[in-house]
Formats: C-alpha cells, structure tokens, sequence
C-alpha cells in the first residue's frame, strides 16, 4: 500500500465515523480539528481503523498517539 491509497483509507474511516463527508485529515490533524472527536469516538475511531488495515493497536500506541501522522506511521510500518 503507497502513502496515497494508506490516507485515502484513512479519511474514508474519519468520515464514516464522523458521519461527515467534507472531513479531511493529514499528518498534523488532531482532536482538537474535529468537533465530535471526544474520547467515545476515539474508541469508535481507533475500532473503525483496525477493522480497515486488518491491525490492532496496542494501548500505549494508542495512549500515545498526539496526532493523525503518528497513527498513519504505525499503520504504515505494520504494513511492512
């Protein structure tokens, strides 16, 4: 998977589970970004991307992760 398909997925997830088409996340977007992120969705979101890449994070990854890019790197490296 290249760079272009991996964040393509990724704002499908974000829309689908932010239930609005116009979202479009990078490397720098956070929670702060995106009205509806609190920590439900962000058990939604992180369900929702795990489903999509075929992964599962693990909970200090998820604990630490401070933006969008830090999550695409993960999915990126378990790509290998």
């Amino acid at each position: 998977m290249n760079k272009n398909e991996l964040w393509e997925r990724l704002n499908e997830v974000f829309r689908d589970v932010f239930d609005d088409r116009k979202i479009t996340v990078d490397e720098n977007t956070t929670a702060d970004d995106i009205e509806d992120w609190d920590s439900l969705e962000h058990i939604n979101l992180v369900e929702a991307v795990e489903q999509e890449f075929r992964m599962r994070f693990k909970m200090k990854e998820v604990s630490g992760m401070k933006n969008v890019g830090e999550m695409a790197r993960i999915i990126e490296e378990r790509g290998k």
